[in-house]
This record gives structure tokens, sequence and C-alpha cells, in this order.
């Protein structure tokens, strides 16, 4: 029941944001990312996320793990635009914390950071697809309580698609969606790993 609440809020703060693009895209005049993203432009954001485990690669404990992430960021684009037509864009690169709470199977923490990697693509207006990839480092107290780890340092891959709305020149909203695996690399004596679809929502502030 619990877990349902949960997803029932996320569902309708997701619905109540992407009401408020349309209502912005309605009434906001005309704007293109590829004028405010550009080659030294900083971005300043903040996620949260809904983890939850999967059985991708035939870990099935890791079915029964969930979790929820706020992901703070700060990045930097370092290119001029790449590419044209649909694929024009630029590469970000992040910094990106962890913080995580999770309550399935029982309750426990993480912290960590990654850096992240982004391709933003330029050319849709207001709407600023993108694909991103990181790598890090992460602190549980879930292991070694669970069988799929063993020891509580570990290292995180995640990679996915998401995209941006701008709602004026600086402030945009984003949505996502990240394949998330967690492991030890072998440092520790169990080293299954934990899979994970990571949905992530939240806002940027674009400067200068």
């Amino acid at each position: 029941m619990t877990v349902l609440k949960k997803k029932h809020r996320i569902a309708w703060l997701t619905g109540l944001i992407f009401s408020s693009l349309l209502v912005s895209h309605v009434w906001g005049g005309d704007f293109d990312a590829r004028t405010r993203v550009t080659k030294g432009t900083l971005e300043y954001g903040l996620l949260t996320g809904f983890w939850q485990g999967n059985n991708m690669f035939s870990n099935a404990p890791s079915a029964n793990r969930s979790a929820v992430y706020i992901l703070p960021q700060l990045g930097l684009v370092l290119t001029d635009e790449l590419g044209s037509g649909w694929a024009a864009g630029n590469i970000e690169l992040l910094v990106e914390p962890l913080v995580a709470h999770y309550y399935q199977p029982f309750s426990a923490s993480a912290f960590g950071g990654s850096l992240v990697v982004k391709y933003n693509f330029v050319s849709f207006g207001r709407w600023m697809p993108f694909w991103d990839a990181g790598a890090g480092m992460l602190w549980t107290d879930l292991a070694p309580r669970i069988p799929e780890q063993s020891t509580q340092f570990n290292f995180v891959l995640q990679t996915g698609p998401g995209v941006s709305y701008f709602v004026d020149e600086n402030w945009a909203v984003t949505a996502g969606i990240r394949f998330h695996h967690i492991s030890n690399a072998n440092i520790g004596d169990r080293n299954t790993g934990l899979n994970a679809t990571l949905f992530n929502l939240g806002f940027s502030f674009f400067s200068p």
C-alpha cells in the first residue's frame, strides 16, 4: 500500500508539472534552446528519482529493491554545436552527488556521486532532448545485508535518455529515465550487482 501511494504521488506530480508546461507553451513566446545552451553555459539542477530494481540480468533479488533518490547537478557545456539537423547538439559535463533512501526490502541509506557526460539535442525549440551516461562511487548500508553485495563501498554505472523543457530563458523542467547499475567490481566475496530503472524528475537553472 505504501509503495502504491508513493507511485500515485509521483504520477500526480508528473501530471501537474506537464500541465504547467502546456500552459507555459501556450502563453510563452518563441524560444530556442540552441541560442540558450551554448559553450560555457552553466547548469544548476536538482532531480528527484524513483529507483526500482529489476531482473534484467537474471539477478532476481534485485527486483525487490526500491528507493527514492535526490540528485543535485552542476554542469558545464564544453563544446560548440556539433552535427547538423535533428542530431545537432553539444556536450556537457556534470558533477552529480546523490543521496538515497531505500525502503524495500528494508530501510537503508546511500551516499555518493558521479561524473555524467550529457549530449544535448538543441534543434527542437524549447524542448531539449538529451542522452546522458555517468560513472561514480557509492556507499550504502544496504550491503552486506543483501545477497547481491558484500561491501558497503560500490561503483555506479548509469545511462539513459531524458528531455528538458524551457519554461523561460533560464529555467527548465527535466524528466528522464536511466538504466542504473551498482556493483563492487569484485573487491568483495559477493558481487551479483544491483540493476534498476531510475525515473527522475526535476528542474534546472541555466546561467549566464
